[in-house]
């Protein structure tokens, strides 16, 4: 914490790319704390591939500790290298925002634009990386060495509601390499889990859309909830009422980067 002040203090005005989620609304906080509301300026992009259930998180927390929130509209779509979802997609996702967040800080006068990504994310394949880099984001979260277990014991005591939230990725990360990505795919996918959420309580749900199939991950240990009563038939109508034709459920659970599983680095 001591390292992520100082760093933040060096800045002295920042822009942060707020998703809502625990490391970006962590960083938010601790931002609004050291430097004051007036030297902090949230941006939240909404898109096809950002669930509106995150948008209302993020405008609620803003609002919550008075930080000034713009909301933006990116267009991925308009990039036919995002559409045909190569292994470096996320650059391309990644370019479309820091561009359009790079206009907003040059207007509002903030040198500096600051995502949260984390120390743990080194470990991981992060292309958006690249497209930060180039425009010259900083990283005050991993700068500081704050690991995700980290962000979330300092969330806990610093009385944040995300401090246990389950970790989020973009939409177009639960669809394979090269397939198409398309906007009705998206929608199916956001739909699915929001129902495996909202309508059976599964904390941290991806749907990965294999064509027609739809592979479910969830914790490990919440995998039984689907053979209890008559819940596993259920959920499969219910999917399949939204476009998909076969609804499996991952035996290995959940884990971050399964698509990453495929590819060879």
């Amino acid at each position: 914490m001591d390292r992520l002040k100082k760093i933040l203090r060096k800045l002295g005005k920042v822009v942060i790319a707020f998703s809502g989620g625990v490391d970006s609304t962590f960083l938010l906080r601790v931002a609004k704390d050291t430097l004051g509301r007036e030297n902090v300026l949230a941006v939240t992009a909404t898109s096809e591939t950002y669930p509106a259930s995150e948008l209302s998180d993020a405008e609620k927390f803003a609002k919550m500790i008075g930080v000034r929130h713009i909301i933006i509209t990116t267009n991925e779509f308009k990039d036919a290298r995002f559409r045909r979802n190569p292994p470096q997609r996320c650059y391309y996702c990644k370019k479309e925002l820091f561009g359009e967040i790079d206009k907003i800080a040059a207007r509002e006068g903030f040198r500096y634009i600051a995502d949260a990504a984390n120390y743990d994310d080194r470990k991981d394949f992060r292309p958006g990386s690249g497209a930060a880099k180039e425009k010259g984001v900083v990283s005050p979260l991993k700068e500081a060495r704050l690991t995700k277990d980290d962000i979330r014991r300092s969330s806990k005591k610093l009385g944040l509601p995300t401090w246990d939230k389950p970790s989020y990725a973009c939409l177009a990360s639960r669809i394979p390499y090269y397939d198409t990505i398309t906007k009705r795919k998206l929608k199916m996918i956001e739909e699915a889990e929001d129902i495996l959420r909202s309508k059976y309580g599964f904390s941290q749900v991806r749907v990965r859309c294999h064509g027609d199939i739809a592979r479910i991950e969830v914790k490990p240990q919440e995998i039984r909830k689907f053979f209890k009563g008559k819940a596993s038939p259920v959920i499969a109508k219910q999917l399949q009422a939204l476009g998909f034709k076969y609804v499996t459920v991952d035996l290995q659970g959940y884990r971050t980067g399964s698509m990453n599983e495929a590819i060879a680095f």
